[in-house]
């Protein structure tokens, strides 16, 4: 039986008990189902994992025993920056959730012309917690140690402007594919994909104006998360891990 993964976000040390915090707590006790004695692999997004055992599951905590330290290294080579239009509901979810199992190193959603969504103060910190939470629970499904940082949502413009290294935006009317492009030089890229209305050509030109090259995916026009995660994947697949 494959044996669950939880994230904690305190420290782990090698051969002591650790006591989750209460979310922790409730996913493992009333989610997964764990029980006193049933073995578990923790990580805390330093890098590695650790064998652990259940010691108490009950409605005041849960308490392990944190075994040995193993090295495991599943983050691409690849340095991946995804700025993200905010889309509505479960497509921005899933958009996130498959972007971390694809290995992206972090995500900048992205408040754009046509955003339909509207994000502003409590509710904006809101969406990104609810988003940073998608990202761990995709790093314990997909085995990844370190947990991408979902960061809080921009403008735009104010993000290409801070961006560098290879930067590419999806962009169906675009005359060159990701094969056409040499690698990038430092192992890093950064990719831009519009949200479900697409980027206005404004938006387009101050991508060009901020050193983004379009390419197309294809002869087919992708929704927005459709978009974002093929052109993830192809990065990793031409120069990342992936394949």
């Amino acid at each position: 039986m494959r044996l669950s993964r939880l994230f904690l976000s305190q420290p782990i040390s090698a051969h002591s008990e650790i006591t989750a915090d209460d979310a922790v707590a409730h996913y493992a006790r009333d989610v997964l189902r764990l029980r006193k004695g049933h073995a578990v692999v923790l990580f805390d997004g330093s890098g590695g994992e650790y064998d652990a055992t259940v010691q108490e599951a009950h409605r005041h905590g849960l308490t392990l025993a944190v075994g040995a330290w193993r090295e495991r290294d599943s983050e691409s080579p690849l340095h991946t920056e995804l700025g993200l239009g905010v889309s509505r509901g479960e497509r921005m979810d899933y958009a996130v959730q498959k972007a971390v199992e694809l290995g992206v190193s972090r995500i900048t959603p992205l408040l754009t012309e046509h955003t339909v969504v509207k994000l502003s103060g409590e509710r904006s910190e809101q969406r990104r917690a609810h988003w940073q939470k998608i990202a761990v629970s995709a790093c314990e499904q997909s085995g990844r140690c370190r947990v991408p940082e979902v960061a809080e949502p921009a403008e735009l413009e104010t993000w290409l402007k801070a961006q560098s290294g290879l930067r590419l935006f999806c962009d169906p009317r675009a005359e060159q594919g990701l094969p056409q492009l040499a690698p990038p030089d430092d192992g890093r890229v950064c990719l831009l994909a519009g949200p479900e209305g697409g980027f206005s050509a404004e938006e387009r030109q101050l991508a060009r104006d901020a050193g983004f090259l379009p390419v197309r995916l294809g002869p087919r026009v992708l929704r927005t998360e459709t978009a974002a995660l093929s052109i993830l994947a192809a990065a990793q697949l031409l120069w990342g891990d992936l394949g």
